[in-house]
Formats: C-alpha cells, structure tokens, sequence
C-alpha cells in the first residue's frame, strides 16, 4: 500500500514512469491511499489536483535526481547488517566528534568517511554526529536547507552509503548520532505546503515558516523520521537543530517531551541506549530534566555558555554576544555551575536570561566545545581558532576542552589544528536564489561591523573547496604535536574516573587577574586543572608535589602532574606554571 498526507488538494494521482496514472481514495483527517504495491528501487511521484508535474513523496526515502525529481522505493530490510552484537555506547563519560560528511575528505562521501574512522578511534571518541545528511537542492551544503527528512543526500551516497557508515562505525566501537533539522525547511525544493499546512502561515522563526506543530500529522512527521534513523538506519542519537526555534506553547505535552517519550520506548524494545541532543539557547533545565522532575526527558543539550566563555578566555574578543562572558567569573561558573546565563542579566538579549541546572542533574548533560561548525561557520571568514591562536593556546584549549565538566564535542580537524576554514556554503542552481543568499550574508556580517569584503560568497565552488580538510597537514610538526596531545588527553579522560565525575557542584574553580592575564584554578573531583593565560610564569602551592617517578617520604600521599602543555617547574611543595600552558595534577597515578 502507498498512502500520503494530503489535505489540501481534492485529488490526487500516483505517477510512476511507463505506467498508467493511479487515483488516490481519500480517507480520512487528509490521507489518501492506494493497494499498488511499489517495488525495490521503482521510481514514483504525486499528482497533486489536476496538476500534471509530480511532486516528490513528503516520506520519500530516496531521491536519484534530487529534491525536484521522483522519489523512489528503498528498502531498508534488503541491508545486510553486520551490527547483531552492537549494544550502543550512551554519551556519559563519552567524547563527541562532529563532522561535515562533504568536507571531511576529499571525495566528501559516507565510503570515504568510513576509510577515516581509524583516526577517530586512536583519538579516543566514542561518538561521532554527522551535521544534517538529508535531502537539499544542489551538490554541496552545510544540510540545513534540506526539504526531504526521510531520505539521504545523494551526493553522500544515498541511503545504503549512510548504512555501511554505520555499519562501519558500529564495528569500530563508535556510535553515531545524526543531526536532525525540525525547526525549518530549505528555500528550495520545498513542496510540503502544496500537500497540507506543515507550515504555520504567518509565524516565523529566523530561517522562515516555522513548522506548524498544531497539526497531529506534522507531528507525526517529526517523530516518526526520529524513529527511523534510530530503528532503520541503526543510528544511536540525534542532535535536534534550534529547538527553541519549535513553537509548541498551547499543546498539552510539548513535542520534544513527546519525542522522548517515543524514543525511549523504542530504545527499550531495541535493547541499546537511544540518545537526544538539544540545541538550545534558552538556558532552560526544563530539557535536560527527567519527565519525573517535569523536565523533557532529553538526554543531553549544547552549552552555548562553555564555549563563550573559553572563546573570551582564550582570545580575548567580546563583540555581540561574548561581551557578557569577559566577566572573571566566567569560566570559573560554567566549569562549576553549566549555565553562565541562569537568571543573569544579558546584555546581548536585554534581559534576565536562563535558570539554574539543579546541582544533582549530572554534567554530562551538557555538551560542551571550543569550537563547532555555528562557531565557526558563521564568522565572516570561517575562521577557526588556528588562524589566530598560538600552538601554545590551542594546547590549552585542547586542555579545557577534555577536562571540563560535560560531555566534550570536537569539530573535524580541531586535533591538529587545521588551518582550512569553515566556511558558509551552498550550491544553488537557482541564480537568483544564489545571489540573495550572498547579499542576505554580506547584509548579517555589515550590520555587526565586520567587513564584508571578508564574506566569501556562498555559491562560489572556491568556498566548499576550501573547506575541506587537508589530511597532509596531520604529520606535520606543530599539527602532529598537538595531535598527540589530545590523543593523551583523550586517553587520560578514559582511564581517570575524576575526568569524567558527574556531579555538579562538588568542584572548585576559581580565576585571578594577573599582570598581562588571567589564571584559572579548576578543580574535577582530586584532579586539579591549572591554566596560565599570562606572559609571567605562575607558582601555586600544592600539598607535595613531585615528579610521576613519585619522590617524597615513603608513605607520602603526594600529587603529581598528570599532563603539562609546556614543562612546569617542580619546586618544595609548589608547582610554577609556565606562561601560556596548561597542567593537570592529581593524586599519583600509580597508586591509584
């Protein structure tokens, strides 16, 4: 049986090539059904009214020709699965890796990603969260204008590409989580309207229509495509995109809270942990919270907040939203707290922003990063912290980054501090499309002071081009040192149960105004990170610290440095940090 959602036209026809029309019969609340049975690959579209150009399934799980063409038939159950013993990985104690499957090679396929999973391994990440991989117009895009959730970009290599990625990843030890996009639809090849209101008219959000969650169907939409990367595509997450971007105020039970309802009974019938990852800029707790404390119920969220406030740290910039986080405090508060913002004023927004996270809420709920594609993306040249940062401040923010309360997300490349951008990219073969995406970024960069002559233009092929990673650059010199730095960091994450202790509140942290700097102090259970962003070399006392090789009185209890970015200075009961560093101490480690 086909059926589709179609409430608006008064007829509807199934179009397949070489075949005769079929009449739909209208049922009811909208959908229309037919008995043809479709088969494996078979190409097909809809006749919406007396219209005669087919328009693509809304469910279509597969475009050969991409979001203007014809849907054809997938099926999911033909995959030769490899992943029986697969029992899933949940993100606690985990290290999240976000990559863009169009500019993570060469070739920017899902088989090409597949021959890099190695390399992700050897880092110490558990998961890896692909940016959106569904349906868009064109080539080449960041995902975020895709128009057909169900079905898998065909330039990635279709949906039995996506299936070996996972099948790949599951085998390699890692779980995938997928970037999802609910809050929107894409300027082109978006024909949901002309089947029914999935859009509300009249309510927006920044990209446009917001996605009208009034309507049972639509809803239905959203959940039943979350369902469908976890249970057909084997996926183990989703990171939802701009959640705040969701208007559901008026229904009983609000659509995430239902998501998670919905995906936790799937990921008990799956027998294997099923995550959900908001974005979110509300500072709300409600998310994370279990339905048991009248929260969502959703696994975990992304810490806009961490990352301000080790941007400002590490450089310095407060223009626009960072201005609040050049308060000393900062750092010290996300490390201590998760929210900078929970009921604080906000310059930026112009009022009291945020709620505080109950100390008992474990940290891992919240995702937190030095860098990602937003973060980068949307600065006018796509920058990333390696165009202006020393070897030395990368060091610290590798530091930061992996031993922060949270769970820790890396972007593709941030590990040898890749120099290509990330830039803002598109490929629409619309010219008029493509010329006012340019002007609208021009527009956006002028108004907050930044020179527009720095905004590549999205369409331009140079733009993508440049975003790619350069893999010649991981063997080289300053890349491979700082390579080989989070490498041990990600390895001392996995063998020190204080780098990975869940509990808010039980911490200090602490920061100080030095000359020419600032220096922080930050606690993780008995492990204490140090953090010199000064020129002058900095001593703290500690209680006995000595070399790893564990000099001292026999039946000493004496801390060691675990990890040093540049060479401390032991001395008598101090350590002296060296300027522009980092050093984790603990207790020593072999008696641990």
């Amino acid at each position: 049986m086909i059926e589709v959602w179609a409430p608006r036209p008064e007829r509807v026809r199934l179009r397949r090539p070489g075949a005769d029309d079929v009449e739909l019969r209208r049922g009811e609340s909208g959908w229309w059904r037919s008995d043809v049975e479709l088969a494996p690959g078979e190409q097909y579209g809809f006749l919406l009214g007396d219209a005669d150009d087919p328009r693509p399934d809304p469910r279509s799980r597969r475009q050969p020709d991409g979001v203007h063409g014809l849907s054809a038939v997938d099926d999911p159950a033909a995959f030769a699965w490899t992943d029986d013993a697969w029992t899933g990985r949940p993100i606690a104690g985990g290290l999240i890796y976000e990559m863009h499957i169009g500019t993570f090679t060469g070739p920017g396929t899902l088989d090409a990603a597949i021959a890099r999973l190695d390399h992700l391994v050897e880092l110490g990440v558990t998961h890896v969260e692909l940016l959106p991989v569904n349906a868009f117009n064109g080539t080449h895009n960041w995902g975020y204008d895709g128009v057909l959730w169900y079905a898998v970009q065909e330039s990635y290599g279709g949906p039995d590409a996506y299936r070996r990625f996972v099948d790949a990843a599951h085998a390699a030890g890692l779980a995938v989580i997928q970037d999802v996009v609910y809050n929107h639809l894409g300027p082109s090849g978006n024909y949901l309207p002309e089947y029914g209101p999935y859009l509300r008219d009249g309510r927006r959000n920044t990209w446009g229509d917001s996605v009208n969650l009034d309507e049972r169907a639509v809803r239905d939409y959203i959940i039943e495509n979350a369902e469908m990367w976890l249970r057909d595509f084997h996926v183990d997450g989703l990171r939802l995109d701009a959640v705040h971007a969701l208007h559901d105020d008026d229904s009983p039970v609000h659509l995430l809270a239902e998501l998670a309802q919905r995906v936790d009974a799937l990921s008990a019938h799956l027998g294997r942990p099923l995550t959900l990852i908001a974005e979110s800029d509300m500072n709300d707790p409600t998310m994370i919270l279990p339905a048991e404390a009248k929260g969502y119920g959703i696994t975990a969220q992304w810490s806009d907040d961490w990352h301000h406030a080790v941007h400002v740290a590490l450089t310095g910039e407060t223009v626009g939203y960072y201005a609040d986080f050049d308060e000393l405090d900062a750092l010290p508060k996300v490390w201590s707290g998760g929210f900078f913002h929970d009921g604080t004023y906000s310059s930026f927004r112009g009022r009291a922003h945020g709620r505080p996270i109950p100390p008992e809420s474990p940290s891992w709920r919240l995702v937190t990063f030095a860098q990602d594609h937003d973060q980068i993306g949307n600065r006018a040249a796509g920058d990333r912290l390696s165009a202006t940062l020393s070897a030395d401040r990368l060091a610290i923010a590798a530091v930061l980054t992996l031993t922060a309360p949270g769970t820790p997300m890396l972007f593709m490349g941030e590990e040898w501090g890749a120099t290509t951008p990330w830039q803002f990219f598109t490929s629409h073969p619309e010219p008029e499309l493509a010329e006012a995406t340019a002007a609208g970024r021009k527009q956006e960069f002028a108004e907050m002071g930044w020179d527009e002559d720095l905004v590549p233009d999205p369409n331009d092929e140079a733009t993508f081009l440049r975003s790619k990673l350069d893999w010649s650059e991981v063997d080289g010199g300053a890349s491979a040192r700082l390579l080989d730095l989070y490498r041990r960091l990600g390895r001392l994450r996995r063998e020190q149960a204080d780098l990975t202790d869940p509990r808010f509140g039980s911490r200090g942290a602490a920061a100080s105004e030095v000359e020419g700097g600032r220096v922080y102090d930050l606690q993780r259970g008995r492990a204490r990170v140090v953090v010199n962003l000064s020129p002058q070399p900095w001593r703290i006392e500690l209680e006995g610290v000595s070399r790893s090789s564990g000099a001292g009185r026999d039946g000493d209890e004496r801390d060691e440095v675990w990890l040093e970015t540049l060479p401390a200075e032991r001395l008598d009961g101090a350590l002296v940090v060296a300027p522009e560093s980092a050093v984790i101490v603990g207790p020593p480690l072999s008696r641990r």
